[in-house]
């Protein structure tokens, strides 16, 4: 696929979405450093179910910074991973008071010193807290980019980030990540993948690996 193409496939995406909003509730930067963190190999509903209570007993860093563990699980114990998640949201609330005055930071280098946060949780704090713009790189953004042969199978997150920000301009951004989620989910899924209707995506089936794999298997 040229150059020409890939921005043609991306915009598509973003004409099929054209507001895609964040699909975790949350009304501050903490709070959305916290639901994006939960969020790991866990549903956003089933985080969204969790986050109202979880926030109203600690609704700053410094007091969920007092709490244990093992209280915190309690409100977050049917997630997954919760052990780890529980130890993770003390610990960086911890650091969020002793090293930032109970602010959430937002620069990647400074984000990324919090426990338990890496580049995807960083991207999405910054652009969905601050409004700075970034494509985080999760699981259904992965597999579409590579699906359609746009970064090598082996690419990491951080290469995949780059690749696009390089091919879109930063004022698509934002939108393009939370597009490119919504993509995955109705429509290039894991086990399923179709794309939307119309002859500009079917101009695209080729493209798709996952999608031709599934029609030889069938």
């Amino acid at each position: 696929m040229t150059v020409a193409q890939a921005r043609t496939l991306m915009g598509l995406v973003l004409k099929l979405y054209p507001d895609a909003q964040p699909t975790l509730n949350a009304e501050s930067p903490f709070q959305i450093l916290v639901a994006v963190m939960l969020s790991a190999q866990t549903t956003d509903v089933a985080v969204n179910a969790c986050t109202p209570a979880l926030f109203q007993a600690y609704p700053t860093p410094a007091a969920m910074a007092a709490a244990t563990p093992a209280a915190l699980e309690a409100y977050i114990d049917r997630l997954g991973l919760y052990h780890n998640k529980a130890k993770y949201l003390q610990a960086l609330s911890a650091a969020l008071v002793d090293q930032f005055g109970g602010v959430v930071p937002q620069t990647y280098a400074e984000l990324t010193q919090l426990p338990g946060v890496g580049r995807k949780t960083a991207t999405v704090v910054r652009t969905d807290a601050f409004g700075v713009p970034g494509i985080a790189v999760d699981t259904h953004v992965s597999r579409i980019i590579k699906g359609f042969g746009l970064v090598p199978q082996r690419a990491t997150p951080t290469q995949i980030q780059a690749y696009l920000e390089h091919l879109m301009p930063p004022d698509t951004w934002i939108n393009l990540h939370r597009a490119l989620i919504r993509l995955g989910r109705e429509w290039l899924s894991a086990r399923r993948p179709e794309l939307p209707p119309g002859a500009d995506w079917q101009a695209f089936a080729d493209y798709y690996r996952p999608l031709q794999r599934r029609t030889t298997n069938e």
